[in-house]
């Protein structure tokens, strides 16, 4: 009588997979570095005094701290006239192309019409243009209809540009949840209207979220249209940091603390929709 013993079972080696763990966290502190190194600088530079911030040997951490820098930020022109007219500006650009764009996103998602495509390339058309090279046909035009130097016309020129992103990542949230649903909800009796504001809204809101936040962060650190449609009295925040630069130099410590001020209410903003927005990616997810 024979027996056959049973093959040991192979044994795979722990050590790949930690191998090939460890590589990868490796690599995202190296990107996390290098990404967040020039925000630590831009914090080093506002503590640190005005003559240590041009020391051609700087130092990692300041040896002296002081708050100099943010009084000289205050002092060399009016911040909170800029910083206002930006949040003024950034919100009217966010209200407007996140109602705009949705319909636009759900027009193009849910109706089929004669010219779907060509809207569709068009939009795709319009992100590939450089802004610099819209800068002489935006001024002419807006000189033209009388909105040169208004908050108005900044508002109208960086829609162009933040419109078509909203419109075209919005259609990608719509495309992604289920007509049945809509359809489920109108056989219970419910409106289009009604099937969308109770079914496919709650599902399209991270989306909304996460398309708002760029809106608001593309409007508030936009420069160029700003400088160019702008006059010294209606300037943004961004062009406001412009005054440190002068003829006999740039004071950089006050520059870096004007910055650090700016960035606050990116901040902000973010720290209050980050869980909605880790926690939206998967919210609208519907198994088969």
């Amino acid at each position: 009588m024979t027996t056959n013993a049973a093959a040991p079972a192979a044994v795979r080696s722990p050590k790949g997979p930690r191998k090939s763990r460890a590589g990868w966290n490796l690599l995202g502190l190296l990107v996390f570095a290098t990404a967040g190194f020039p925000v630590y600088w831009m914090l080093n530079t506002a503590f640190k005094p005005a003559r240590d911030a041009i020391d051609p040997n700087p130092h990692f951490f300041p040896r002296v701290f002081t708050l100099g820098n943010f009084s000289r930020a205050f002092d060399i022109a009016d911040f909170w006239g800029p910083v206002w007219r930006s949040m003024v500006v950034s919100l009217a650009v966010v209200a407007i192309g996140i109602v705009v764009g949705m319909l636009a996103a759900l027009a193009i998602s849910r109706f089929a019409f004669r010219g779907r495509k060509i809207v569709i390339v068009g939009i795709l058309a319009v992100q590939m243009v450089p802004l610099v090279a819209m800068i002489i046909p935006v001024f002419l035009l807006l000189n033209d209809l009388g909105q040169y130097d208004k908050l108005t016309g900044l508002i109208i020129t960086y829609l162009t540009f933040i419109l078509p992103f909203t419109v075209w990542t919005l259609r990608g949230f719509i495309v992604n949840i289920p007509k049945e649903l809509e359809e489920a909800a109108m056989v219970d009796g419910c409106t289009r209207t009604g099937a969308f504001v109770r079914v496919v809204f709650p599902l399209l809101a991270p989306g909304m979220v996460a398309t708002s936040v760029y809106g608001f962060i593309q409007a508030w650190n936009e420069y160029l249209y700003a400088l160019m449609l702008m006059s010294q009295q209606n300037q943004t925040a961004t062009v406001w940091l412009g005054n440190f630069s002068t003829k006999h130099g740039t004071e950089y410590a006050p520059m870096m603390a004007g910055a650090t001020m700016m960035a606050v209410p990116i901040v902000i903003l973010f720290l209050l929709v980050q869980r909605k927005m880790a926690a939206g990616l998967t919210a609208g997810a519907v198994k088969g």
